[in-house]
């Protein structure tokens, strides 16, 4: 899986970011390039997680490991490490990696309906890189 360089380069520049909201929740975004392989064909490694303002994750995106899939035992279980969790205590789910440009709009997606059932802004008021 081909990922334009320009693309990546947009991606990479997310690396080590924290974006803070009013309410002291916050963005964390983690990314590197990575050796292809059958669980990271795209060879991004990333981490993309909403945290409360204690720092307990929220809803996370990342392909750090696999997670088991969902279905009865003729569904074949992908190779690929990509999922999500939905909230706290999610184990994660399958997530279908299409390009970069539809992860980050599915994490946003994702962060904004989260921030609309708690009831908080997702405005950024602070941006810190470490």
């Amino acid at each position: 899986m081909e990922t334009p360089e320009h693309t990546l380069e947009w991606l990479l520049d997310y690396d080590g970011r924290r974006h803070f909201f009013v309410s002291g929740h916050f963005l964390k975004f983690e990314i590197r390039l990575i050796e292809q392989s059958a669980q990271v064909p795209h060879g991004i490694a990333y981490s993309f997680t909403f945290h409360d303002p204690e720092g307990t994750r929220l809803l996370g995106f990342d392909n750090a490991h696999p997670v088991p899939h969902k279905g009865g035992s003729f569904v074949k279980a992908k190779p690929e490490a990509d999922h999500w969790h939905r909230t706290i205590n999610d184990e994660g789910r399958p997530y279908t990696f299409i390009s970069v440009e539809q992860l980050i709009e599915d994490f946003f997606t994702e962060v904004e309906k989260q921030c609309e059932s708690l009831g908080i802004s997702t405005e950024v008021v602070d941006e810190k890189e470490t």
